[in-house]
């Protein structure tokens, strides 16, 4: 059976990464989350104390990119590739509430995305890949055999998001605050100049406003069958 291409983008806390895992699984894919590869840019910047909450040194980030070195170790018990920093394992750590406030600013950067859009078609030259980000059927493989477009309302979104916080054990997070961010990282994510998010032409939309996992999945693997 033919490999393809399974591009899944849309906007923050639709589950992409959850149904990109699922498919990958099942189809005995590679995943890619490139929205890890964007919040561990955003994890050196932080570090290295080129943003926070009050500004963003744009220039000097740029600048030390050659620095960044990031790739994805298959972890057999999660079933599922970690994002290395650096020869560091941050899977944890660029999922922090921190990482989200600055991640979309961050991604604005035309040589951030140049480059991370460059290894991450890299990725996919063999097809059999199931990838999700913001602009994978658009920019990255516009040539992907399926297309998803992932969305839901920001009030549900911020609820997932706040529970998966308080499930990581940030206890001090507050869901106005993490509605707030939900709507900022839809804001910036729509209107930046470089690869804004939008759905694809021939992109599929799916709203899970009210729709669990198992119905999601099988639908969407439904739709890949087709294609196969």
């Amino acid at each position: 059976m033919r490999k393809i291409i399974v591009a899944i983008d849309g906007f923050s806390s639709t589950g992409k990464s959850t149904l990109a895992k699922q498919l990958a699984k099942e189809l005995h894919y590679v995943y890619v989350d490139t929205g890890a590869m964007y919040r561990a840019v955003t994890l050196f910047a932080m570090r290295n104390q080129y943003i926070d909450n009050q500004y963003f040194d744009k220039e000097n980030l740029i600048e030390n990119l050659n620095k960044i070195k990031l790739h994805f170790v298959f972890n057999e018990e999660k079933g599922f590739g970690e994002m290395y920093l650096n020869g560091e394992n941050v899977e944890d750590e660029i999922r922090t509430l921190e990482v989200s406030q600055n991640v979309s600013q961050v991604s604005t950067i035309s040589e951030i995305r140049k480059k991370l859009v460059e290894q991450q078609q890299k990725m996919g030259t063999k097809r059999g890949i199931v990838m999700d980000g913001r602009d994978i059927g658009t920019v990255v493989f516009p040539d992907a055999e399926v297309k998803l477009f992932m969305t839901a309302s920001a009030d549900k979104r911020a609820t997932r998001r706040y529970k998966e916080l308080l499930d990581r054990g940030d206890k001090d997070v507050s869901f106005d605050r993490v509605l707030k961010n939900v709507e900022s990282r839809d804001y910036i994510d729509s209107t930046r100049l470089d690869s804004p998010l939008s759905k694809a032409d021939d992109a599929i939309e799916i709203d899970n406003s009210d729709m669990g996992l198992e119905e999601q999945f099988d639908r969407v693997l439904s739709l890949i069958s087709t294609r196969l």
